[in-house]
This record gives structure tokens, C-alpha cells and sequence, in this order.
């Protein structure tokens, strides 16, 4: 049976957003196997789009121990965020404290709002660009830059 990497109690299996992960009964944090935090994230995205790019930023020496095959794992931030997880090297899978997955959630959320948000913007710039700029508005933008 694994053990949990930050207490050694052993973990058990539980089902979790119908996720199959490795929860410890003491400090419920949960061993997600490498395909799983993928599986994780997309329960909280509305499109694959908002899944891709790199996950592991700022990668650096951990002190926890893979639960699968024992060695060191390595701490990194999340997405870029200030999230720091744990991930086997040899590609096992990753640790989450205590409510980690849940913030994973959030920022998989909010990732999905702001990538919308980008894309809108940029489709309201396509159509302002195709149907040409009125004149009012480059007079005020010529405006904006004389000196007076």
C-alpha cells in the first residue's frame, strides 16, 4: 500500500469529482497518478483550448517522495500561478495538499473567463479593423496627441 508522502499514513482510494485518486486519511492530501490532474482540470474547463500550455513552471528540488516508486520529487509552480505542487520526475503523478484541488479548479475557471474574455476582444478589434475606423475617432485620437 502507498503512503502518503508528507506523514507516511497509508493511502486510500477514493473518488473524488469521478476522479479514481489516493487520499491520506490524515492530512487529505491526495496522489493524483499522471494522467489524473489532466483529468482534474478538465472537470473545471469548458474547452480543451483552455488546457493547453505548460504546467510545470519554475520546477525546483522537493523534499517529498514519490508514493509510487520513491524518489525525490520535484515542487513547481502550477500554471505559472502561486500554486506550488509536487510531481514525480519519473512521471508517476503529482501530490496535492489539503485543498489544492479545489484551487486547481478555481484557476482552471478563471484561465477559461480570461481566455474568453481575450478572444472577444480580439474579434471586436477584427470587426472594428474590416469595417474601417470613422472619422470622429481619428480626429480625437489626432486630438489626443497635439499640443496645445
Amino acid at each position: 500500500m502507498a503512503k502518503c508522502p508528507r506523514d507516511g499514513a497509508d493511502l486510500k482510494t477514493e473518488s473524488h469529482h469521478d476522479i479514481e485518486i489516493d487520499v491520506c486519511g490524515t492530512c487529505k492530501g491526495g496522489w493524483y497518478d499522471f494522467g489524473e490532474l489532466a483529468a482534474l482540470e478538465a472537470t473545471a474547463a469548458r474547452d480543451a483550448a483552455t488546457l493547453a500550455g505548460i504546467i510545470e513552471y519554475s520546477k525546483r528540488e522537493d523534499v517529498l517522495s514519490c508514493p509510487t516508486c520513491d524518489h525525490t520529487m520535484v515542487a513547481f509552480d502550477y500554471r505559472g500561478n502561486s500554486l506550488e505542487l509536487d510531481a514525480c520526475p519519473d512521471e508517476h503523478g503529482f501530490w496535492l495538499d489539503a485543498g489544492e484541488s479545489e484551487r486547481v479548479r478555481e484557476l482552471i475557471k478563471q484561465r477559461t473567463i480570461d481566455l474568453q474574455r481575450s478572444a472577444s476582444a480580439e474579434q471586436k478589434w477584427k470587426r472594428s479593423r474590416e469595417a474601417g475606423f470613422n472619422e470622429g475617432v481619428v480626429s480625437r485620437i489626432r486630438n489626443l496627441f497635439r499640443r496645445r
